[in-house]
């Protein structure tokens, strides 16, 4: 072997020798990623967008693999936790499954709608509102008196729903109320078709909506005749005082 052939294949050792060196830096550092980030488990992550209340189905999901220290304790890991279950809020494609995102199904009896409305947090929730709780929805209202000579306005406060059941309660929003911003809680009802009628109307030209949580176990129907309150009843001595005798012509 000449020295051109000895140089040769010394460069050629020291290139395999380098070559071993880097793999093995390759595979120390693997080693310490791993470890650092330590096992992992199944997760799953949106694989579409899902509106607000839809029903959720397997296939809205596809299964990822997530270090174990990075994935929240609410973190879905068993798609049959969302059986019967429907999306709280608008669900974006690419979130990360979460216990929080879902709720149950609501069971509606027969004739009963959904309907939701925003109701001030100050005056109508106070952080006391849930799913499943009864409530008494009360509107104040400005009206006109016509039995003077003058048009009049008093208030008058009516109980809108008596014994409504509450589906579920929003996330705390800012909204937007003539001319300055404010809190408030979307919060969905279970209704006949006359009591979503006098919710919606409430929420649209009600001075103010106040919900009135009811005891488990008290739930009462209120007579007719005690659902209307006015200042003016109660100055004459009778608090529900019939409106038909202040609004006549």
């Amino acid at each position: 072997m000449n020295a051109r052939q000895r140089r040769g294949t010394i460069l050629l050792l020291v290139s395999v020798l380098l070559a071993l060196g880097a793999f093995a830096a390759v595979l120390a550092l693997i080693r310490d990623v791993e470890s650092q980030v330590g096992p992992k488990i199944t997760a799953y992550e949106l694989s579409e967008d899902i509106a607000p209340y839809e029903e959720l189905r397997p296939e809205q999901f596809r299964e990822i693999s997530v270090p174990e220290r990075y994935v929240p304790d609410s973190a879905v890991t068993d798609l049959a936790e969302i059986q019967g279950r429907v999306a709280v809020n608008p669900l974006r494609e690419g979130s990360l499954l979460q216990a929080d995102m879902m709720a149950e199904e609501p069971e509606l009896s027969p004739g009963q709608q959904e309907i939701a409305i925003m109701i001030d947090a100050s005056t109508g929730v106070a952080g006391k509102i849930h799913p499943g709780a009864t409530i008494n929805m009360y509107a104040a209202y400005r009206v006109e008196s016509r039995t003077g000579e003058d048009d009049e306005e008093f208030e008058i406060v009516r109980l809108m729903v008596n014994n409504a059941r509450v589906i579920e309660v929003g996330d705390l929003t800012e909204i937007e109320a003539e001319r300055s911003r404010t809190d408030a809680v979307p919060i969905t009802f279970a209704l006949d078709h006359t009591d979503a009628q006098r919710v919606t109307f409430a929420e649209a030209f009600a001075e103010q909506i106040r919900l009135a949580l009811v005891a488990p176990g008290e739930e009462q129907d209120i007579p007719e005749d005690e659902r209307t309150y006015t200042i003016i009843g109660d100055i004459i001595g009778d608090p529900h005082v019939d409106l038909s005798r202040l609004l006549e012509n």
